[in-house]
């Protein structure tokens, strides 16, 4: 059966456990993922040899692999997992500033061959540090109107079918746009292409709910359970966002593991500041970050 080349100029990578030449072929053609988009992956960001918000990375992957009905490889667990990851950051020599894709499939065959192994793919690659700093600049953003995200029990994954931010990413970059939002089957906001998307208006922070289908990111997880402590300051909301609230928000802000928060400047001829979402990136991002 013909192999599928996976080539990347980083040096290594790690396929089910085993360090590997980046250039050597790894994939089957009859992969799951590869077939079907039947797979999950993390991404995540390694400082100093350590992963940033690592307990959220594992619980939602193995979370997402209970839910996808995965048959784990024996005795894969997080520390296992951990160990892999920091030693190919290491023989990549990116151990002080990384981007880790930790891919999962659901195994070789066609589409009724479900109880095959699950497999995994590691790979990383080295960061500048301008992603440890919030954006000097605003983004300028705008929706994507070719898609509609379902709102179901796997749409709060990380899946490796993808092709709804595939087709944002590629109209971002057609109309000169650094993000594009995708929305869901009741036209409302559900996230970005690679984040998930704060408003902050007067007083509150929203945030779209996980049944308005955005991906359950680590970062949206982690800045909702600290900002608990600014109650009484602001109140902080899941709630639905329409297009019409991105024209009346004070501030818009983008969420993910890499950068943790990116200010929005403009949607179409709506300008933001950052004064609020600057003042959360000093208080909650800047320290998982050093």
């Amino acid at each position: 059966m013909a192999f599928l080349f996976y080539f990347h100029p980083m040096n290594h990578i790690c396929f089910n456990g085993k360090m590997l030449p980046a250039n050597e072929p790894v994939l089957m053609a009859d992969n799951r993922s590869y077939r079907y988009g039947d797979g999950i992956f993390e991404t995540m960001k390694v400082i100093n040899g350590k992963i940033c918000l690592e307990q959220y990375h594992f619980e939602r992957l193995f979370s997402s692999c209970d839910l996808m009905g995965y048959k784990q490889p024996a005795f894969l667990s997080a520390e296992k997992l951990k160990h892999q990851i920091i030693a190919l950051c290491e023989k990549n020599n990116c151990t002080e500033l990384a981007r880790v894709r930790l891919s999962l499939s659901g195994g070789n065959g066609g589409l009724y061959d479900i109880e095959n192994e699950a497999q995994y793919l590691i790979e990383c690659w080295p960061l500048e540090t301008s992603v440890n700093r919030l954006n000097e600049n605003g983004l300028i953003i705008d929706i994507y109107p070719d898609v509609r995200k379902s709102c179901d029990r796997f749409s709060s994954i990380k899946s490796a079918n993808f092709l709804a931010y595939v087709m944002a990413a590629r109209y971002a970059k057609q109309n000169r746009l650094n993000d594009c939002l995708v929305l869901n089957i009741h036209d409302r906001i559900a996230d970005s292409t690679i984040a998930n998307i704060f408003l902050i208006k007067q007083d509150k922070i929203i945030t779209p709910p996980l049944t308005d289908g955005c991906i359950s990111g680590v970062m949206r997880k982690y800045l909702l359970e600290s900002l608990k402590s600014l109650k009484g300051e602001i109140s902080i909301e899941e709630n639905v966002i329409i297009e019409d609230e991105l024209i009346s928000a004070d501030e818009v802000f983008l969420t993910n593991a890499v950068h943790g928060i990116k200010w929005v400047g403009q949607f179409r001829d709506k300008k933001y500041s950052n004064t609020l979402t600057a003042k959360i990136y000093s208080q909650f991002i800047r320290s998982i970050f050093q």
